[in-house]
């Protein structure tokens, strides 16, 4: 008699895993939470929150790339938590969001509890960072879609914000300033270029320049810009561009009216060694590097120039990389500087 354990779904370690989760969970569960792990579906109570005169929900859902198969190749999955958390609750704060709850969904050839657990500890580590509760989540063990040790990771987050600050401090304007908040690597963005820049074979190779490996270097974590964005939007700011995929390009281009241009200026900082490598290794040209990954720089905030100085004052990390200009019948995003 056929079992579902013949065919590569293994019920027994899936119940092990749902019992270890319980206390890790538990180290994300906000006031807010009503239902436990193991409910069909979260739940949330809204008027946890705090007051809000007319309240918005704010949402945003996405994965980790192809990063995944960098950690399953060195074994490495304590890192990938903080990596999907602080992408998701970045794209909801540089609309002015604060997160309210995030689930995540993990999909894999087996789903074996010591690497579910160490990855679901690094989300619920991360949200409780943030603030954010982990509401719940789903574990697939998906034996004909993954290979064996393949597998993939993706969260949704759901923040809040008072309808009345929405575009509060305004539309960007020409003359306004960029600021540039460094990244601690690729994030979660590029990936695939990055691996053929660097094989796999050269994860192992420590690097003097990267002061690690190139494994480690690529499995650095996505940073959180939520407490920045927080001190930037109370000067000001009026519009932010996360760096993911699409690079400077597509994301800074985002943030603007139709009508105007960011100049950015990219001698204003040092790509990181690990983007020199891929460069170097891969034979990429500088364009097409700022359009595909970060570059070193993980945040651009859009403030009055007027306020420049108080914003570098509450985050200090902040650098001026460029300015809003008309845009003419230019592209929305200049870059100056690049050298093939």
């Amino acid at each position: 008699m056929a079992t579902y354990a013949e065919i590569g779904i293994h019920l027994d370690d899936a119940r092990r895993t749902t019992e270890r989760l319980g206390e890790v969970v538990a180290r994300a569960r906000g006031v807010g939470v009503l239902a436990d792990v193991g409910a069909f579906g979260g739940m949330f109570r809204l008027g946890a929150v705090g007051e809000f005169d007319d309240p918005v929900l704010v949402a945003s859902t996405d994965g980790i790339g192809t990063k995944v198969k960098v950690a399953a190749a060195l074994d490495r999955y304590d890192t990938l938590g903080t990596d999907i958390v602080n992408h998701c609750v970045n794209d909801i704060a540089v609309q002015g969001a604060r997160p309210l709850f995030f689930l995540d969904y993990l999909a894999q050839h087996h789903a074996d509890p010591d690497v579910v657990t160490a990855i679901v500890a690094g989300v619920a580590d991360a949200c409780a960072a943030a603030g954010c509760s982990l509401l719940g989540g789903e574990t697939a063990e998906m034996p004909d879609v993954y290979p064996p040790g393949e597998f993939d990771l993706a969260g949704f987050v759901v923040g809040v914000m008072d309808r009345a600050t929405i575009g509060a401090n305004g539309v960007p304007v020409a003359g306004d300033t960029l600021l540039g908040l460094s990244s601690t690597g690729l994030h979660t963005n590029g990936y695939s270029l990055a691996r053929r820049a660097l094989p796999a074979a050269t994860w192992g190779d420590f690097d003097p320049a990267l002061k690690m490996t190139v494994g480690e270097a690529l499995l650095a974590p996505h940073r959180s810009y939520l407490a920045e964005i927080q001190k930037l939007i109370d000067i000001g700011a009026r519009g932010f561009a996360h760096i993911t995929g699409g690079g400077f390009p597509e994301n800074v281009a985002r943030a603007l009216p139709p009508d105007l241009t960011a100049e950015i200026d990219t001698t204003t900082w040092p790509p990181p060694a690990i983007f020199k490598r891929i460069a170097l290794e891969g034979f990429v040209h500088p364009s097409e590097m700022y359009r595909v990954f970060n570059m070193g720089i993980g945040l651009v905030g859009i403030v009055p120039t007027q306020r420049v100085e108080e914003a570098i004052g509450i985050v200090p990390e902040a650098i001026a990389i460029g300015k809003v200009v008309p845009r003419g019948d230019g592209a929305a995003v200049h870059l100056r500087g690049l050298v093939a």
